[in-house]
């Protein structure tokens, strides 16, 4: 139990004292986009239950899948409301459990709009592996079969595993990192499947991501005196 409770400390003591301060000084002010996730998955949730086309599965459908097979400019019309569309494999508990923590720290700690840049750039780069892996065909290392392009790409757990890195990283959290990535690994080769994939990309987009930022930061403080 010490060892447990020292690690936590270690690991996530920096971003316990963030995300409690702004969480006692604004409260639900501090996570507007988290809560706002929270709602447009609870809301295609039961919109998907519902039998009508202009309300129910019909508008999920024609507003928030993505698929490979999809010409590209409804793929990335779609991309960013497809994040939000609970995944068919992933109970709907489960993505909003996902998304308020993990959207709530990324929030508080790296900021409304690089929270959404990251989740949509990672989510983004799923989509277009998807699109590369079915080119190359079951053959190749990242290939796809062709069945793969007509899967329903949606949810938010490619967005959530890239977030989760980058709050690793800027929190030197590292031991939570490389078992979130081994947990990814173990995951696209024990079940092999697009989904794994696309969150082994996520990992990938995520590290450009933090790569680049920490560049333009150190160039940035150069250039200030």
């Amino acid at each position: 139990m010490r060892t447990a409770a020292r690690f936590a400390r270690r690991e996530w003591g920096p971003a316990w004292a963030v995300v409690r301060t702004a969480l006692a000084d604004r409260g639900g002010r501090a996570i507007p986009l988290t809560l706002t996730a929270l709602c447009l998955i609870g809301l295609f949730q039961v919109a998907e239950q519902q039998g009508s086309r202009f309300w129910g599965y019909g508008l999920v459908q024609d507003i928030g899948f993505v698929r490979a097979a999809d010409p590209w400019w409804l793929a990335l019309a779609r991309t960013p409301l497809s994040l939000f569309v609970p995944a068919a494999d992933l109970p709907v508990w489960g993505s909003l459990a996902q998304v308020l923590v993990v959207f709530g720290i990324a929030e508080i700690a790296l900021g409304r709009r690089r929270t959404l840049l990251i989740a949509y750039v990672c989510t983004l780069a799923g989509v277009v592996y998807a699109r590369i892996g079915v080119a190359v065909g079951p053959g190749g290392a990242l290939g796809l079969s062709a069945a793969d392009a007509w899967i329903v790409d949606t949810g938010p757990s490619a967005a959530v595993v890239g977030l989760a890195i980058c709050l690793c990283l800027r929190f030197r959290a590292w031991l939570t990192g490389v078992l979130i990535g081994t947990g990814v690994i173990v995951e696209a080769i024990v079940k092999p499947n697009l989904a794994g994939r696309e969150h082994l990309v996520a990992i990938a987009a995520a590290l450009v991501i933090s790569a680049l930022s920490a560049l333009w930061q150190r160039r940035y403080r150069a250039q200030c005196p």
